[in-house]
């Protein structure tokens, strides 16, 4: 009932767009690549907001780590897990790398934040450790991986906090000498024109990643001719679920049964089939 599922490494070649979708369970994840996603970003957003907790390094790895590795077991698309600031120290980043890895996760991102994290466009002030204490954690992680498959994305919020793109691509080749695997650029100004500048300089050292929630205009195809590698639609199931729900339960209230939904509901032929009932049946 499981295909084998290719490293996220694998997926990242010259030329090609990698699309990855947000989500925070096992369906969530199922129903992204059902859509036809690449792979699927275990969100710690998405996690932290199923559990009505903020994005703020209230759940501990552990809860994180058990999110990513139940869409792992059900997908056969490579999970990226959000991995937030590494979880604490260096220690903790060794750790963080040898339990993802054991999980069958092939790919995290790490970022240059202080420990506790606070969600990126929540307004929380400076919030970045020093580029060499980032690098530190950084070699830390590459060096704690036993295959050479795993990916490491280390991810700076330079712009995030106000700083200019020179401080993020002096980071980000910090960062790449550092051996990530590739640098995401996040931005919450609402066009691109921070992170086509960022890759106007970078001149391709490493694949870059970016996650446009706040800048959605820009196309897939234009994203891969500026030179992104990979592109993280992070929150875009969670933002969709809730608006979904509000309007089912309203709905139901107010009309007093389900009469008017049925058509927009999905079947429960179809709740069978994602959870491939049959071949279950099939054991007994």
């Amino acid at each position: 009932m499981r295909t084998p599922v290719s490293s996220f490494r694998s997926l990242v070649q010259p030329g090609r767009l990698v699309r990855v979708a947000g989500a925070h369970t096992a369906l969530g994840g199922r129903l992204a690549q059902e859509a036809g996603f690449d792979a699927v970003w275990s969100s710690s957003l998405e996690v932290s907001a199923s559990r009505v907790l903020p994005d703020a390094s209230v759940l501990t790895m552990t809860e994180y780590l058990e999110a990513a590795a139940n869409m792992q077991k059900a997908l056969g698309v490579p999970v990226v897990a959000d991995c937030d600031s590494g979880y604490g120290n260096n220690a903790n980043a060794q750790h963080m790398v040898h339990e993802y890895e054991a999980a069958g996760i092939t790919a995290i991102s790490v970022e240059d934040k202080k420990f506790p994290k606070m969600n990126s466009f929540a307004d929380w002030g400076d919030s970045l450790v020093s580029t060499e204490e980032f690098c530190r954690k950084l070699t830390t992680a590459k060096d704690s991986q036993t295959s050479s498959d795993f990916f490491v994305i280390a991810r700076t919020e330079a712009l995030i906090n106000g700083l200019p793109v020179t401080e993020a691509l002096s980071r980000a080749h910090a960062y790449a000498g550092a051996g990530a695997d590739a640098i995401l650029i996040h931005s919450k100004e609402s066009t691109n024109h921070q992170v086509l500048a960022f890759l106007e300089k970078w001149e391709g050292r490493l694949p870059v990643v970016v996650v446009p929630t706040t800048y959605p205009d820009w196309q897939a195809d234009h994203m891969a001719a500026a030179g992104v590698s990979v592109v993280i639609y992070a929150n875009h199931g969670l933002r969709a679920t809730i608006t979904s729900l509000r309007h089912t339960y309203s709905s139901i209230l107010t009309n007093g049964d389900t009469t008017k939904l049925e058509e927009e509901l999905a079947p429960v032929r179809d709740v069978f089939a994602l959870q491939e009932l049959p071949a279950w049946q099939a054991l007994d």
